[in-house]
């Protein structure tokens, strides 16, 4: 997964996701992939959910959404920050076929 303020996006790729391009939110983009020979992974679809806290504990609203195209899937959403806060991510990610959720933070 990465993250980035939503103002380093074009304005193309930010209209035609519907994200808002500010100093001042963040878009958290994950996706899921299969390890296999002779490839860099083969994305997997999957059950995703993000949760973002600042350093003073407060939660953060976040919402993923699924986005495929072509081959490519992963999970994108968008979250509101001040100008010099830091927020810790917690992203749980479910392969399909699978029960035990990758966790990651």
């Amino acid at each position: 997964f990465n993250a980035l303020r939503t103002s380093d996006l074009t304005p193309e790729v930010a209209q035609a996701y519907g994200i808002v391009r500010s100093p001042n939110r963040v878009m958290l983009n994950v996706s899921i992939s299969r390890k296999e020979a002779g490839t860099p992974g083969v994305p997997v679809a999957g059950t995703v959910t993000a949760e973002a806290v600042n350093l003073n504990a407060q939660f953060k609203n976040l919402a993923l959404r699924e986005i495929r195209e072509g081959q490519a899937i992963y999970y994108i959403g968008d979250v509101s920050i001040s100008s010099d806060e830091t927020l810790v991510f917690t992203v749980n990610a479910t392969p399909e076929g699978t029960q035990q959720p990758l966790v990651l933070k």
